[in-house]
């Protein structure tokens, strides 16, 4: 076999007019890494919220946080990528809906993955934030109150800044998957890396090629966030906090 022949295929120019075959699956990248992203900070935004209200003492707020995080995690992805597409349009206002419908894409299909996937993953954010406050001694509380904090004042300078330290690699791992999860929003007809390599395999009928090339691109992209995350948990880390919550947390 020519390997050179086999692989010249990513140097080969792609029916759309764009580029490289290469070039092509670099800018599926570029469209999984957006939605990742926009999806990473909805899930950090809104997991913080639920997780933090689901360890306060007001028994109301608890419950609705339980709920938000037993709905979302009990449907599957692809199931609630699909709901996001086909029937929430359906559900809103007919101005609003025909509206969302007519949204020129790749937009149309990007802001319903984004949506999907942040809050998909915002409740995996919600337990590691919960675990990550229940794994701190009640002193930390009982301090904050000796020194006339409020209850959102404590969370605020004194529990959450030590529970995120605490849950910082978990929190890599979640953001992983986001990136690796993205790769589902091919089905409602967005073009990121995945829905690339697999149009890539239909135009050239290269299907080695097509997906060897995509799983290599994300084992560097996945790569890459665990070193930054890496660099990043150094710098926060507090003497004895990490390797006190870590054992904590694995109790959860």
């Amino acid at each position: 076999m020519n390997y050179h022949w086999q692989w010249s295929i990513f140097i080969s120019p792609e029916p759309g007019g764009t580029g490289t075959y290469l070039w092509y699956l670099f800018v599926g990248l570029g469209w999984t890494l957006a939605t990742a992203l926009a999806a990473w900070v909805i899930a950090l935004m809104v997991g913080s919220v639920i997780g933090t209200l689901r360890t306060t003492p007001m028994v109301w707020v608890v419950r609705l946080g339980n709920a938000y995080v037993e709905v979302f995690r009990n449907v599957p992805l692809i199931v609630q990528m699909f709901l996001w597409f086909f029937v929430v349009p359906e559900l809103l206002p007919k101005a609003m809906g025909d509206w969302i419908k007519q949204v020129p894409p790749p937009w149309g299909s990007y802001i319903p993955a984004v949506l999907c996937l942040g809050l998909y993953t915002s409740v995996r954010v919600a337990e590691q934030v919960k675990a990550g406050i229940a794994s701190l001694s009640r002193g930390q509380g009982m301090a904050g109150t000796a020194l006339g904090l409020t209850l959102g004042q404590s969370y605020r300078f004194v529990l959450l800044p030590q529970a995120f330290r605490i849950v910082l690699p978990p929190l890599t791992s979640e953001f992983m998957n986001v990136i690796k999860n993205s790769s589902v929003a091919l089905t409602i007809g967005l073009l990121e890396l995945t829905g690339r390599a697999r149009a890539m395999q239909e135009f050239s009928f290269k299907v080695f090629e097509a997906f060897a090339a995509a799983t290599v691109i994300y084992l560097l992209t996945n790569l890459i966030v665990v070193l930054g995350m890496r660099m990043l948990e150094k710098r926060v880390r507090v003497p004895g906090l990490m390797a006190a919550g870590g054992a904590s947390m694995a109790g959860h």
